[in-house]
């Protein structure tokens, strides 16, 4: 019987690493298991999980049409390189590249993601909140992509 690895690149059965985040955001007990979860919904076409995980202040449902067409994209792999939680457990930093396929061009998002704790239904959990390029400064939803695609971010890695 073959193993349904994880798109997450954890080398870890996907029922056993990212779909009980999937199932249940509040079983990511440290924020690159959420990071993770968010990157592995991408080519799982879990649109909705990625809108519930954004933190509240970003009004993800907004840009749900955008967050879809990301999905859509052919996700290739993702590397971790750093992650550490401070302030009491209550912020998180996740660095990491992910490369994925738009357009028949290659693409990498390099960021450095910022996760809070948020009280959903009663429970703290991780939200991501924002993101900055490592290199460069903090894109904007209308800014040009970072990754040197010519499109707004919003429409490219945002």
């Amino acid at each position: 019987m073959q193993t349904d690895l994880c798109p997450c690149c954890s080398n870890q059965a996907y029922q056993a690493c990212c779909a009980p985040i999937h199932q249940n955001p509040a079983n990511a007990s440290h924020p690159e298991q959420l990071m993770r979860a968010r990157y592995s919904a991408h080519p799982k076409g879990l649109v909705d999980f990625i809108v519930a995980t954004y933190h509240s202040e970003c009004g993800a449902e907004s840009f749900r049409v955008d967050i879809a067409t990301m999905t859509q994209h052919q996700w290739q792999s993702l590397e971790v390189f750093d992650s550490e939680v401070l302030q009491q457990g209550e912020l998180g930093f996740v660095t990491f590249k992910a490369h994925f396929i738009a357009d028949g061009e290659p693409q990498c998002l390099y960021e450095r993601s910022r996760f809070v704790k948020e009280t959903i239904d009663g429970q703290r959990q991780w939200r991501y909140i924002d993101g900055v390029f490592p290199g460069h400064v903090k894109a904007g939803r209308n800014d040009p992509c970072p990754c040197g695609s010519g499109r707004k971010f919003k429409k490219c890695c945002g």
